[in-house]
Parts: C-alpha cells; structure tokens; sequence
C-alpha cells in the first residue's frame, strides 16, 4: 500500500491525477496503520507544496442572522424543525458586524463572512440591507469580504458583488447520492444552482461539506470529486459536531486520524485547492497541527456559527511554528 500511495502521488505531482477508485482504496487505510497514513501524509504535504506553496489562508464567520431556518438539514443546530436551544435573531446591526471584522482584522484574519440562517436570503429588504452593509464594510476595513446567505439567484449575487463581496460561500455539504439522507426540504440540485450562479457572477466561490454525519468512505470520496469537477478552489472540510435535538445527535464522533486521512485524500483528489479547516476541527484534539503537514492549508479561525472554534493567536502562533507563511 506504500508503494501504492507514493506512485500516485508521484503521478500528480507530474501533472496526472488520482482516480476514483484509486482514491476509495487510500481512503479505506486501515487507521490505526500509523506507518503507511505517514507516507500518505507527507505525500500530501509534497502535493500542497508543489501547488500552493507555503501560504495558509485564514478566514472568519459572523453569525449575521441565526435559528428558526425553514430547512431540515438534519446536522444543524438552526433548524426550525428541531428544539435545540439556540439563540435565535434577526439580522444584526452595522455597528456589531463592523466591531466583529475589526477585531479579526487585527488579529490578523484574510476574509471575514456574514453567514446568515435561513433557505436564502428571505426578502428584498433583507438583500438591501446586507448590499448596505457590505458596501460600508468595503469601506470601513481591509478584509477581503465573503457572504454565505444560503441558495441564493444570480441577480441577488450580482448586487453583493457590486457592493464588494469577492467570494460566496455555498456547501454541497455531501455527495450527490447521500443528499436526501442529509436534507429533504431542498435538494442537491439546488444547491449545484446556486454554485453555478456564483461562478457565471464572476465572484470566487468557497464550497466543501460535512464530514462524519453517517456516511460511508465512497461518499466522502464522490464528494470530493463532485467538488472537484465544480472547479473549486476553497474546499473548507467541516467534521460534525452532534447536536442535541437535531437527527445527528447520536452520532458518534470521527477519530483524529479518520479526519485527517480524509483531508489528505481531498489534497491527492483537489491537488491545487485551499483545504480549509472549519467547524469541528477540535475533534482533532492535539492532531491539529499534523493536518498541516497533512494537506491542509487553509482554515477558519475564531468562533463558528453555533459553537466555540480556536483562538486565531494560537492559530497563528501553531502554523508559524509549523514553518509556514500566513
């Protein structure tokens, strides 16, 4: 199985890429085999080298609106449909958003998102208010402004470009055959809408997904290539954290190594994409600096929507120590 891993890395590393089934056979690596997930790794580590450098990408939420969302995604904490206990508000104030994105500015974030709950964005006075606000954002700080607002026309993008968003970000959240598993409300298809808008709009588009929600490795594997075949270049990888009151509750937690070997198997399928941390990345416990010597090289610092994330000093502080450049 070494000498497996390290043909197909050497094969993308000369131009080539990993096929399917070559990517379902490194992803089903016995986990506790600590030997060869080290040669699987570093070839991931060579591949991200070779790619993109040494540069990690950091980018922040805000929670801009949250709970009482119409869809039944059956991780999320915000769902209507489920009594989790969340706090619950409408669209939040300039002057909150601004105090936000100047602290992370400060600490030294690249991107700053309002993400807000609900199917899209509810009503035209809702899009003026956010084209308002990312205006007097554009204005008001140095960061690179990024929106996530649900499924969301091409028309409604068009203006949140125009007022100086450069990236939307939307999830497939799984592979297209698991999806109904996942959400019934909305479908897949609709989710591949939005991308596709984003992309004929002319902004960057963020899209990854869920991991650890029950599905199996082809899943993970097919999401991988899904996304791959959408041309994205921000893949953030999320891992699922239960929820109380949501259908996931009982599901059991991924292991540190699950997670990573899962992150490193994107990097050979996405070779030239951001691999990007996000929410549920303390799952990985002491493993989170391994994941940069593993593929990753991108991450969502600070807090996330519903729970507690890391603090960007020690985000920053652990990827310098790792050699790398933010």
């Amino acid at each position: 199985m070494k000498e497996f891993i390290i043909n197909i890395k050497e094969k993308i590393l000369n131009g080539g890429s990993i096929e399917f089934e070559e990517a379902l056979k490194i992803i089903n690596i016995d986990g506790n085999d600590s030997e060869t997930l080290g040669v699987l790794f570093e070839g991931a580590n060579q591949i991200r080298k070779r790619f993109l450098g040494n540069k990690v990408d950091l980018c922040t939420i805000i929670n801009g609106k949250s709970g009482r969302c119409s869809e039944d995604c059956k991780y999320c904490a915000q769902s209507a449909h489920y009594n989790t206990g969340v706090k619950e508000y409408k669209l939040l104030k300039y002057e909150e958003i601004l105090d936000r994105a100047l602290e992370v500015q400060g600490q030294g974030a690249h991107r700053f998102s309002i993400v807000t709950s609900g199917k899209g964005i509810s009503s035209e006075e809702e899009l003026d208010k956010l084209v308002e606000i990312y205006s007097r954002l554009r204005k008001d700080t140095t960061l690179n402004l990024c929106a996530s607002h649900g499924i969301v026309s091409y028309e409604q993008l068009k203006r949140l470009r125009e007022a100086g968003v450069s990236m939307y970000h939307h999830n497939i959240e799984t592979s297209s055959s698991n999806y109904s598993n996942i959400c019934t409300t909305h479908t897949y298809e609709d989710r591949i809408k939005t991308v596709k808008n984003v992309q004929k709009s002319g902004m960057d588009i963020c899209c990854g997904g869920i991991i650890g929600m029950g599905e199996s490795a082809e899943d993970r594997v097919k999401m991988a290539f899904e996304i791959k075949e959408l041309g994205i270049k921000s893949v953030p990888i999320n891992v699922l954290t239960p929820i109380k009151g949501t259908p996931c509750e009982n599901i059991e937690i991924l292991l540190p190594l699950q997670i990573l070997k899962t992150m490193s198997v994107f990097r050979y399928i996405i070779p030239d994409a951001y691999i990007r941390y996000a929410g549920g990345r303390m799952a990985l416990k002491d493993k989170q600096a391994l994941g940069f010597r593993a593929g990753v090289n991108a991450a969502l610092v600070g807090n996330y929507l519903t729970s507690i994330g890391s603090k960007i000093e020690d985000d920053k502080e652990m990827i310098s120590c790792l050699g790398l450049e933010i």
